[in-house]
């Protein structure tokens, strides 16, 4: 692939650019993500948030994340805000059908992201209580998956939740799949073999080195095998299957070959999370120091409308080796989550392209 955007790319990504600077200034909420708890039944390699079966940081209790929706409602079209449970294991909760219900019945839809351990087991419960969307982490075949989630009865639990999930006719979903040294090579093999489970939609990420991930040389791909994945993305979206690469950053000629729309980080502009200490953010893989308040000393809504200059006003990530790249009026620095702890840019996956 030329390293060069084609004249029609780089006009279609000027337009983007100004419809983007048009929903910063809006930053309609959209997608609210609800860490509800940091407890995990497994024990995964690439855990950003290091979660444990018993975690140090209780759960957030349900009646005061309904007291956010409740000071939320008057200021959005509930029916177009989406609740997302995520963890840690939301299901380790034994109240998120009721939750969902509240959801419900005020008007919000909801989902959840899981690994499949529970999932399965309490999918009629779910969809009794309203559930909209669902997403199933399946990272390759069963030694590849095992490994990864550090379970040994993973695999065939999150395969039996899919297969549920594909009979079921009632919900959006997806699988989403960590592309690693253990599962690169199986991946047009593994492709085959989602297909034949009845999946439609199917999202591949990456690792940055975080959390456990960066004690883990194995989760990194190399530089030829992260373009040897877009290759892979991209042929399969020719052929018809609907697969796309995760919000890491931009991808220069790759971008709208490998996902459906241009890259953005939508963190702050349209996303936003809170945590299970009630901290409020971006997403759930943004470092603390970005965080913009919290629920138990700041209203949310106040918090949204208010701050999130970090990730609205971008330009303080023009510094290192962003400062000179000519990509920079596109990717904009990158995903806010690549950010350490020094607010320095941990990788960029444009400049790994373009190495080979």
């Amino acid at each position: 692939m030329s390293l060069k955007l084609t004249l029609r790319k780089r006009a279609a990504l000027e337009m983007f650019r100004r419809i983007r600077k048009n929903c910063v200034k809006l930053h309609e909420l959209r997608v609210l993500f609800w860490e509800c708890t940091l407890r995990c039944n497994a024990a995964c390699r690439h855990c950003g948030s290091d979660c444990r079966v018993s975690a140090t940081q209780p759960d957030m209790p349900m009646k005061d994340f309904l007291n956010v929706i409740d000071e939320l409602t008057p200021s959005v079209n509930p029916n177009k805000v989406m609740i997302v449970f995520t963890g840690g294991e939301a299901l380790l909760r034994p109240d998120i059908e009721q939750c969902g219900s509240e959801l419900c019945r005020r008007g919000y839809p909801w989902g959840i992201v899981s690994n499949g351990l529970l999932f399965g087991k309490r999918l009629d419960s779910l969809l009794a209580s309203g559930l909209h969307s669902a997403t199933i982490s399946l990272d390759g075949f069963d030694k590849a998956h095992n490994w990864l989630r550090g379970r040994s009865n993973s695999f065939n639990a999150a395969v039996r939740s899919i297969e549920r999930l594909a009979n079921s006719n009632i919900v959006i979903w997806d699988v989403v799949t960590c592309a690693n040294q253990k599962n690169f090579d199986d991946l047009p093999r593994f492709h085959q073999f989602l297909t034949s489970i009845g999946v439609k939609n199917w999202r591949i990420f990456t690792i940055f080195p975080s959390g456990r991930a960066a004690r883990v040389p194995e989760l990194q791909l190399y530089d030829r095998q992260f373009t040897l994945l877009m290759d892979f993305i991209r042929d399969c979206r020719r052929k018809g299957f609907h697969v796309s690469y995760g919000c890491e950053g931009f991808l220069g000629n790759y971008e709208m070959e490998v996902r459906d729309n241009f890259y953005q980080c939508n963190a702050g502009i349209n996303t936003a999370s809170i945590l299970a200490d009630g901290s409020i953010t971006g997403c759930t893989s943004i470092r603390a120091n970005f965080h913009q308040g919290n629920i138990y000393n700041d209203r949310f809504v106040d918090v949204w409308e208010q701050r999130f200059q970090p990730f609205r006003d971008r330009s303080w990530t023009r510094k290192d080796q962003c400062a000179d790249c000519s990509m920079f009026r596109y990717c904009e620095g990158n995903g806010m989550h690549l950010y350490n702890d020094n607010a320095e840019l941990q990788i960029c996956h444009y400049k790994r392209i373009i190495k080979n």
